[in-house]
């Protein structure tokens, strides 16, 4: 068991929580950032903005590898880290990735 797994499931639950609250936090961005609504009506949505959960925010949201729970050095597009990678790719675990010579 990964000592970094209570982390993992953290950022799952935020990745939950962003993307069910993603509409009604555009929108209400949106609506802050009109000019020509009333200023009273953007600070009850800016209100309604502060109300929802700060776990929803994609900025609180952290890129992990999903083998190791590594923060940093993640590849996105393999959502692991680079030790990871370069261990499962010297093993050739990983198609189409091989060790560049020149």
């Amino acid at each position: 068991m990964w000592e970094d797994e209570p982390k993992c499931i953290k950022d799952h639950n935020r990745r939950l929580l962003a993307e069910k609250f993603e509409l009604k936090r555009n929108l209400y961005k949106a609506f802050i950032r009109d000019p020509e609504l009333p200023s009273e009506l953007r600070e009850k949505l800016t209100a309604k903005l502060s109300k929802l959960p700060r776990n929803s925010s994609f900025t609180r949201i952290r890129n992990r590898c999903v083998f190791s729970g590594r923060p940093r050095g993640v590849y996105e597009f393999f959502r692991m880290s680079r030790i990871v990678f370069r261990t499962l790719a010297n093993q050739g675990m990983l198609n189409g990735v091989k060790k560049a010579s020149w």
